[in-house]
């Protein structure tokens, strides 16, 4: 039987130790069983927990549920270490890597103006390191999560469509726009939702797939049309 890490271990060794007993033979059947897919879910509904526990200002809550979101990222690194594929150490020092060179006016010698500046060089050495790979944004539509909450996907979209100059069609706003009123009209219409029986997350999610395909090909022609000859 598998025993407690010891307490002289640093924090971070005693997680990573009961992890891997978790998952040993004569560890838990349920951890046992679980692999990338199976936990997927877990870690989105762990982060909203905390989101909770943060607007609660219960710092205790919060405690644990970084703990629980932590045990997400154990989780995960223990499965690729046991496939020989990546581990925890390689996590963390991937994270570190990627924050050192994303901050050169931290690490290094580049100079900021404000924070607008800041997400600007973020952005740009971002596109730099994923040229050239399969991971690689070709598109300004790229890198919005396909599982984000649908109005917060469509916000995110819609804000690089109109960056890119591909989003040409105004909001339309009807009566006043006060934020009170806006979230009132977002109220009413998840009422006419339920009352019709239909899913307003599906239904955004639809009809933002479908601005997302019409943006993307408003992209694509445009491209072509600034290619030398064109």
């Amino acid at each position: 039987m598998p025993k407690p890490p010891s307490a002289k271990l640093p924090p971070i060794r005693q997680v990573l130790e009961v992890m891997a007993a978790l998952r040993a033979p004569d560890g838990c059947p349920w951890d046992r069983e679980q692999d990338h897919l199976t936990l997927r879910w877990h870690a989105v509904e762990e982060v909203y927990e905390l989101l909770d526990a943060i607007e609660a200002g219960d710092e205790v809550e919060m405690v644990e549920e970084l703990g629980d979101l932590l045990l997400q990222v154990v989780f995960h690194a223990q499965l690729g270490g046991e496939r020989k594929a990546f581990d925890f150490d390689d996590v963390c020092r991937g994270l570190v890597a990627k924050l050192v060179r994303r901050h050169p006016h931290v690490f290094g010698d580049a100079k900021v103006r404000d924070v607008g500046h800041v997400w600007a060089n973020w952005e740009k050495i971002k596109k730099a390191e994923k040229a050239g790979s399969v991971r690689e944004r070709k598109s300004a539509l790229d890198g919005v999560p396909r599982h984000l909450p649908a109005l917060q996907r469509a916000q995110k979209l819609l804000k690089k469509a109109r960056k890119a100059g591909v989003a040409s069609e105004p909001t339309r706003a009807k009566g006043t726009t006060r934020k009170a009123d806006v979230g009132s009209r977002l109220m009413e219409l998840a009422g006419i939702c339920q009352d019709r029986g239909w899913s307003a997350e599906e239904l955004l999610r639809t009809e933002t797939g479908r601005r997302e395909r019409a943006w993307r090909r408003a992209e694509a022609s445009a491209a072509r049309k600034s290619k030398p000859g064109k």
